[in-house]
């Protein structure tokens, strides 16, 4: 009897540990396969902290960076409007204003005013334009919006702006079934939202079981699969018209070189040196140059000078540049309004004064800090060369990353021409090299293309190559000699014209053999114990650069400098100009 009951009490706690079994088992599939009814706090979901902040959710996706609201407006930062929706603006921290430049007219509007002004136009919004920050400025929504191809819907609890930059054709997709937009694929994710049969959503990104969608009031998460309908193609139906640039084009190649000018009493010499030339057509005498941190300029135009070469059909595009006076700090003038405008006014008046065809800008070793306001300088002077008639060029290296700052196709927008100077692939201070290679310059014609439309590029070839001098130097010890790093030579380098050099390397008894991937003559021969190296210039090498010209149907050429060339350099120019 006792081992009957002992048997049942095995017996009842084998089906009680079962049951606790199943149970466990049950309720781990109930909770694996039953839909979380968690709501995410859509605060967290768009990190929002502050009160007087809103998300931005762009083209359906949400960003780290956050407006501010003031007064029933939001602003957002300078440097994301530039990034992310309109680089034209341009903010002076230094005298707080806000400009904008169109083709016709710079816009400006100062710091916590309503007021902007169109040349001297005044009007008025009905919010506060831009407010001066610390280290940025805070720009209205709606006054980017005025310029810029965007739209936008604000949305509170919590606050949020759902922008629109992106025009392309969409995918959209209807809910079947009332259900719920979560975090994150998985019915065990958050819910962000709660969605009705019919609501229209847009497809991002389609799954295996969950697509990502987006929902018109900026929700980007995830819905099942099968609470879809049928996709359908969409079109936004918007319209934008993009804002068009003119500009002063010639209607034959330019045929264009450099004058060096340094006094007034140089400007004589012009008959001399346009006697020298053949078919030239625009002459750029270097008459300006920054002398004063306030925009002053040094000038040594001469109408006389104009004159003469007007008489013989010759234009004059009269250059300044940043590199004369070592005094004069180039981002100080630059990224002040003010001073910006001084130099603009100068080199109107001078213009209109001694009746200059064009202008040349030539600003070189400028800072990245400067960048902006250089830009900003060429849409401000380009808007006064158009109402008067004047050409205006703009000089720029070679691209490269270290230059993109320079922006050239914002200068192609506002500028007549854009030269590129392609020459300075090896330069005083470098390693030894040439001056202009072939491959240098072709991938220079190439790389700016990409920014300049080819009627408005000028592509400038050198008149001089340099001699570098390697003289032997000793090492100061047994372990400078050893390392990588050590070079056994002090290089210097000297700019000379083309005759000049061809005459050094006769002189020092020299044949100069060809260098295929230079395009270039090269000479070499020891002096004194010092080894000299030169890559050449003459017709040969002129005419490769010349090729690459007619090739890509460039807007014309130009030379630094006159003076520099061998007369019969003149003959090979000509037969490309036709």
């Amino acid at each position: 009897m006792e081992k009957r009951r002992v048997m049942q009490s095995v017996v009842i706690a084998v089906c009680v540990i079962i049951c606790v079994v199943i149970v466990i088992f049950a309720g781990k599939l109930i909770s694996k396969y039953t839909p979380t009814k968690e709501e995410m706090d859509l605060k967290e979901y768009y990190d929002l902290t502050e009160d007087q902040t809103a998300a931005i959710v762009l083209n359906h996706e949400v960003l780290a960076q956050k407006a501010v609201l003031r007064d029933g407006m939001a602003y957002l930062d300078y440097d994301m409007v530039r990034e992310l929706f309109n680089s034209r603006f341009y903010w002076d921290g230094n005298e707080n204003l806000l400009l904008y430049t169109t083709a016709s007219d710079v816009i400006s509007a100062e710091a916590a005013s309503k007021e902007y002004s169109v040349t001297k136009k005044k009007n008025e919004e009905n919010y506060v334009i831009v407010y001066a920050e610390e280290h940025t400025a805070l720009i209205a929504i709606d006054y980017v919006k005025k310029f810029t191809d965007l739209e936008y819907q604000f949305y509170e609890e919590p606050n949020r702006m759902v922008i629109t930059t992106d025009w392309s054709d969409y995918t959209s997709v209807p809910v079947k079934k009332n259900t719920q937009i979560r975090l994150k694929g998985g019915i065990k994710s958050p819910i962000l939202k709660q969605v009705e049969k019919e609501t229209e959503l847009t497809l991002l990104e389609a799954g295996k079981d969950w697509d990502k969608v987006a929902t018109q009031d900026g929700i980007i998460g995830y819905i099942r699969k099968k609470k879809l309908g049928k996709e359908e193609e969409k079109s936004y139906g918007h319209t934008y018209e993009e804002e068009t640039f003119t500009h002063l084009l010639k209607d034959e190649k330019i045929n264009m070189a450099w004058h060096q000018v340094t006094t007034k009493e140089a400007n004589s010499t012009i008959k001399d040196v346009l006697a020298r030339t053949k078919g030239l057509n625009v002459i750029s005498p270097t008459w300006f140059y920054l002398n004063d941190n306030e925009g002053g300029l040094m000038n040594l135009s001469s109408k006389e000078y104009v004159d003469y070469c007007h008489s013989q059909e010759v234009e004059v595009w009269a250059l300044i540049n940043n590199l004369e006076n070592k005094e004069v700090d180039s981002t100080e003038v630059l990224t002040h309004t003010s001073k910006r405008r001084n130099v603009v006014n100068q080199l109107i008046a001078s213009a209109i004064e001694y009746n200059f065809d064009g202008i040349n800008v030539d600003f070189e070793a400028l800072g990245k800090e400067a960048g902006d306001g250089y830009v900003q300088f060429i849409r401000e002077l380009s808007l006064k060369c158009e109402n008067n008639g004047i050409v205006l060029s703009v000089d720029n290296y070679v691209p490269s990353d270290y230059t993109a700052f320079y922006d050239r196709e914002e200068q192609a927008n506002f500028a007549d021409y854009i030269i590129m100077m392609g020459y300075d692939e090896h330069y005083a201070g470098s390693e030894e090299g040439s001056v202009a290679s072939i491959g240098f310059v072709k991938q220079g014609i190439e790389d700016t293309l990409k920014e300049v439309p080819a009627n408005q590029l000028i592509l400038a070839a050198p008149f001089f190559t340099r001699v570098w001098a390697l003289q032997p130097k000793e090492a100061t010890d047994d372990v400078e000699a050893a390392s990588e790093d050590y070079v056994p030579y002090e290089i210097s380098s000297q700019a000379v014209g083309m005759e000049e050099a061809w005459n050094m390397s006769s002189v020092n008894g020299v044949d100069p053999v060809w260098s295929e991937p230079d395009g270039q003559y090269y000479a070499e021969y020891i002096k004194d114990g010092t080894t000299y190296k030169i890559w050449l210039e003459d017709e040969r090498s002129m005419d490769l650069r010349l090729a690459a010209f007619k090739e890509h149907d460039l807007a014309g050429m130009s030379f630094w400098k006159l003076g520099l060339e061998e007369s019969r350099i003149w003959d090979t120019i000509l037969k490309y100009m036709n």
